[in-house]
């Protein structure tokens, strides 16, 4: 919460839940750590809240977060399942459908900061890559990002310099929130 204040940050978070999913107990990933973790995250959440960082519980469209960066405002890091995002770069070359993996879960977070709108790519900046410019497909992005494990986590960072917290939401298609 202190580097929000520090860098005059500007942010708003989305999820499709709140706190950590007791249902993740059943993967590999999760198991060894969830209890714990239920207790942590669920703390972290409400001391969040306490700290007046906005959380949205909803679940953002490809369109969302291609008009999003298509305004040039916004990037946003986002939480994937790494072995349904590293299997993308080899989509065109391999087999079709490696995108839809059964490999386990393994989380992991890219920075979404450009959209090519003729080529329906997103570019990305992913810590586990050597490439320094990596794009891919709207549908495998959407694939890693939307799969059991992820909860669609979304921190949608401002560009712009404000030392103010994003007090609503960036203009968004209308969208169900969702009970958290």
């Amino acid at each position: 919460m202190r580097y929000k204040k520090r860098f005059s940050v500007s942010f708003s978070y989305f999820t499709v839940t709140f706190g950590a999913d007791p249902n993740y107990s059943v993967e590999s990933f999760y198991k060894d750590e969830l209890a714990n973790d239920l207790v942590r995250v669920d703390r972290l959440f409400q001391k969040a809240l306490e700290a007046g960082i906005k959380i949205e519980c909803r679940s953002l469209s490809k369109e969302d977060i291609s008009l999003l960066m298509l305004s040039g405002i916004y990037v946003a890091i986002v939480l994937v399942d790494q072995h349904r995002l590293s299997g993308s770069w080899l989509e065109d070359i391999l087999v079709s459908g490696i995108c839809d993996s059964d490999s386990s879960y393994t989380g992991h977070y890219i920075v979404v900061c450009g959209y090519d709108a003729v080529a329906d790519e997103f570019e990305i900046r992913d810590p586990a890559s050597t490439r320094k410019h990596v794009r891919i497909s709207s549908k495998c992005l959407d694939d890693a990002r939307k799969c059991f494990g992820t909860d669609e986590d979304i921190l949608l960072v401002s560009l712009e310099k404000s030392g103010k917290q994003m007090t609503e939401s960036p203009h968004l298609s209308p969208n169900v929130n969702i009970n958290c």
